[in-house]
């Protein structure tokens, strides 16, 4: 597996603009906590050849899910990637949001108030953690390296003594339980947001579709930022989207090359999980092994190579997770299928209910 690649692909031209993917939201339909049980909240199913849709509940996606398909779920972790702490110099009040790490272990980060963070400069946290600024990279985005004690095995440890889970701003309640920020299958320490989707999975869930004969593979992709970044051009074409490290593995890749030769469907889970499969499939459909990262922005006129169904929770208005289930689904049956949900009264956003698209 290569270790070096940066996905890519080739801007579509479209007529379409970034206004073309609003729609209006009441306040009170943002999710403030998620569902008493995960797979309690709602389920609009989506058919994106007819535009009919269904109501359902989570716990029934098992009737639209065949033995022969395969749910392809990504792995990662939230990490509690807020940090607050003293400047050393000064004494004042510093945030940092972590964002991703690097290969030499130094992290690149958000920090608050940015332009007190210069090169050199030192914030320090509780239980002798502490973070040094040594470079300053694209939009103003720090690069910290920490230090810790040797009680601690790696950052990892250090930062979930002292860290916050990074709720996105729309949440304003507080989390009572941070396991309802992961999904069940989480492994891979590394994101900055959760892979929301999957949110709604249980174990139990689980279970009985694998017992129905459907295939599970996880891959890696650590959300980052980027993915919720505005949409700030009035050309869909022109935004840039920021790159996000992703592993999938020989064996996963092998297990949906082989379901989808017997003829299973790719259900990707979350539009993480789909950015990955579109990465590392050809133009053949063929899907490879592969690490690196993916800068790949998808939106209508796009073609897929991988994915067939999409299990996904309602996104931002003129968001390009928006824009990506409009390419799968079609524009037109997406923004009537939002219009449905929010006069039927459906929940929105990280912690609220889910769509499955056909």
């Amino acid at each position: 597996m290569s270790e070096n690649i940066t996905i890519t692909n080739e801007r579509i031209k479209t007529e379409l603009s970034t206004k073309d993917f609003y729609y209006d939201l009441p306040q009170e339909l943002i999710a403030q906590k998620p569902s008493e049980k995960r797979d309690m909240s709602r389920l609009l199913v989506l058919d994106s050849k007819s535009g009919e849709i269904e109501h359902k509940n989570f716990y029934n996606i098992e009737e639209y899910i065949k033995p022969e398909d395969i749910l392809v779920v990504n792995s990662s972790k939230v990490i509690p990637a807020r940090l607050l702490g003293k400047s050393a110099k000064t004494g004042s009040d510093v945030e940092i949001l972590l964002l991703r790490m690097y290969d030499n272990g130094d992290w690149e980060t958000l920090v608050r108030p940015g332009k007190r963070a210069k090169i050199g400069s030192k914030v320090l946290f509780s239980d002798a953690l502490c973070a040094e600024v040594v470079d300053i990279v694209e939009e103003g985005n720090r690069v910290v390296r920490f230090t810790f004690p040797d009680r601690y095995k790696n950052i990892y440890e250090a930062i979930n003594d002292v860290g916050i889970m990074p709720l996105p701003p729309y949440i304003t309640e507080k989390l009572d339980d941070r396991d309802r920020y992961q999904t069940v299958y989480a492994k891979q320490e590394g994101s900055a947001a959760a892979p929301t989707a999957g949110l709604h999975f249980t174990n139990e869930l689980l279970d009985r579709l694998k017992k129905k004969g459907v295939g599970y593979a996880e891959l890696t992709l650590h959300v980052g930022l980027g993915t919720f970044r505005p949409v700030k051009v009035d050309k869909i074409e022109e935004h840039i989207m920021h790159s996000e490290y992703f592993n999938i593995s020989e064996e996963t890749a092998d297990e949906i090359n082989r379901r989808r030769k017997n003829g299973g469907r790719i259900i990707a889970v979350g539009t993480t999980s789909c950015r990955v499969l579109e990465s590392v499939t050809d133009e053949n459909g063929t899907v490879h092994a592969m690490s690196g990262e993916t800068k790949i922005f998808i939106y209508p006129g796009y073609k897929f190579k991988a994915v067939d169904a999409l299990i996904t929770n309602f996104h931002l208005p003129e968001s390009t997770l928006l824009m990506l289930v409009s390419a799968l689904a079609g524009k037109e049956n997406i923004m009537k299928a939002y219009e449905t949900a929010v006069k039927e009264r459906y929940r929105f956003f990280s912690f609220g209910d889910a769509m499955l698209i056909e």
